[in-house]
């Protein structure tokens, strides 16, 4: 019997979905037709599931002697990769950040299994502007190891020993609870947000850069205690919000929001003069870095405060403007 038309049809996933269940329920059922089918396949589609007297269901279950549903294939529905799906892989493995994720085995054999497909694009293809070229080594084994344990450590809560160097290359050693890894376009780099540890308790929020870290140790060992997230960010807000007016030139508005897209913001557009005044609140130990990505937008951007911010703005421009005429008068 020919139940679906082609493998990649939205109710072939949906069977799929369902006999993946270890244990199979009517509210199951209901649940992933809602979730992956159309909007009127409520009407229709639990019946194909559910054993009807009129043999008009799929015989895809049956019901034991206890009344429970159950499958009658023995083994998971086999998962097809379309050429679509392929192509892009293939363009993912070429990217070097893979290997933090994938173990190089299993990135052999990828690469094995799709030597004849053929990628949407290669890592050449790009060329990034406003990036530093100093990021991180995504090569180095050392890195790729570290980098592995801390993200493991950040699913399952496990409490780390790290040993890493400071911006002014100061050795640190402690244990620390990771909570989140972050990518940073702007540097290249990985970054871990998270809690050190002191007498068992937690001591100070912080941030370490991934390619400094020297040594990762497991420790087997758990925070017991819920920590928040959202508390953790929120401490690590700045005071007051950095307020800046965008003007309408060059397409900077949507270079903009392309730019600032991670970051909390809060949107006022001036409709008369087609300038965009924003809000945006930031780590406070990210201050640096704002306010070179806002340099870097140029004159189609104002700061307009707080005033400290703006300063420090200001100290950078008229550095940059000295040093210019500087070279010009050599």
């Amino acid at each position: 019997m020919n139940i679906f038309h082609e493998i990649y049809s939205t109710y072939f996933r949906i069977a799929s979905e369902i006999l993946k269940l270890p244990n199979i329920t009517e509210k199951d059922i209901n649940k992933i037709i809602e979730t992956y089918g159309f909007r009127n396949s409520m009407l229709f589609l639990p019946q194909k599931f559910l054993l009807q007297n009129d043999g008009s269901d799929w015989g895809l279950l049956k019901r034991s002697s206890d009344g429970k549903l159950v499958k009658v294939i023995k083994n998971k529905p086999i998962e097809i990769l379309t050429e679509i799906q392929k192509r892009w892989l293939k363009s993912k493995l070429d990217n070097p950040k893979i290997k933090l994720f994938i173990e190089n085995d299993t990135l052999v054999s990828l690469k094995k299994r799709l030597e004849d497909v053929t990628p949407f694009y290669s890592s050449e293809h790009f060329r990034y502007t406003d990036q530093f070229s100093d990021g991180d080594d995504f090569s180095d084994e050392l890195y790729q190891e570290n980098f592995r344990k801390i993200l493991k450590a950040v699913k399952s809560h496990e409490i780390l020993e790290i040993t890493f160097f400071s911006g002014n290359g100061k050795k640190i050693s402690g244990k620390y609870i990771p909570l989140k890894i972050q990518y940073s376009a702007k540097n290249d780099r990985f970054r871990l947000f998270c809690f050190s540890l002191k007498d068992g308790e937690l001591f100070h929020s912080g941030v370490i850069n991934i390619g400094r870290v020297e040594q990762v140790r497991n420790t087997s060992e758990h925070y017991e205690k819920n920590i928040s997230t959202d508390d953790y960010f929120r401490k690590r807000k700045c005071k007051e919000p950095v307020t800046v007016c965008i003007s309408d030139e060059r397409n900077a508005t949507e270079r903009f929001f392309m730019e600032f897209a991670p970051y909390e913001k809060n949107t006022l557009s001036n409709s008369d003069d087609g300038k965009c005044i924003v809000k945006i609140w930031y780590d406070y130990q990210e201050e640096t870095e704002l306010l070179i990505r806002l340099l870097s937008f140029g004159p189609v951007i104002e700061i307009l405060e707080p005033p400290e911010f703006r300063r420090q703005a200001k100290e950078r421009i008229t550095r940059q403007y000295d040093l210019l005429n500087k070279n010009r008068r050599q």
